[in-house]
């Protein structure tokens, strides 16, 4: 499989079944969206201003452009007069959350003068993770890869996807899909880009045995994480 783009106005259905965790990636352009159980449903807003539905508390989220949630289980997305991108993980339980709207930089280094946010945290060391990427204007990202795929939406800005074999213009609302170990690099416009991206993997993050909870818990001046024999035995 190449990198491949996609328009999210043409509403595309994309599946990625024979990578782990299994994804498919839904889009909305002003219309209704039901998302089904099991897994997580991880969405961005791209324009309007949706109603988001959890079918499991029957609860209603009114949402902004640059938001992003995570919804495990079911529910729809009451989308007139909006857009968006939806990315299930069918074999994922996530947590339930609404955050955004995207900020105007990102809070970590990158490479090649690019900077990132991480959107929605791996619960724990291993899980899926959002990232927001920014690039400046005018930039050739050093050529690389990724050890597991890469699922994005271009939020703002223009400028191209590029592999040894292919090159690919991106705008705003341009998805695009990078296979795990394909080289790739981004070339910014003088606009730069501002792209939203699911990582499927996440080499960091917490475990039940190094967490906040468990470090920062003291006993006679020892953190609970040296003293195994005090931790919950999780399954």
């Amino acid at each position: 499989m190449a990198s491949s783009l996609y328009c999210l106005s043409a509403q595309p259905v994309i599946e990625l079944n024979q990578e782990f965790p299994r994804i498919q990636v839904h889009t909305w352009w002003h219309h209704s969206l039901e998302l089904f159980a099991p897994g997580t449903h991880v969405g961005f807003v791209y324009q309007g201003q949706p109603h988001l539905h959890r079918a499991a508390q029957n609860d209603d989220y009114r949402l902004q452009p640059g938001m992003y949630f995570s919804l495990p289980g079911s529910g729809h997305i009451d989308g007139a007069a909006s857009a968006g991108m939806v990315i299930t993980l069918l074999r994922y339980q996530g947590m339930f959350m609404v955050g955004g709207p995207l900020e105007s930089c990102g809070r970590l280094a990158y490479i090649n003068g690019g900077t990132s946010s991480l959107l929605i945290p791996p619960i724990c060391r291993g899980d899926p993770c959002l990232h927001g990427m920014y690039l400046p204007g005018g930039i050739e990202q050093t050529l690389h890869t990724h050890p597991s795929y890469r699922v994005g939406l271009v939020v703002t800005g223009g400028g191209s996807l590029t592999t040894p074999q292919q090159h690919l213009p991106l705008q705003p609302g341009t998805l695009f899909v990078i296979p795990a170990h394909d080289q790739h690099r981004f070339c910014t416009d003088d606009t730069g880009l501002i792209v939203v991206v699911l990582h499927p993997d996440s080499p960091t993050g917490f475990t039940h045995q190094e967490n906040p909870m468990m470090t920062r818990t003291l006993v006679d001046g020892r953190s609970a994480t040296e003293l195994p024999q005090l931790h919950t035995s999780i399954e």
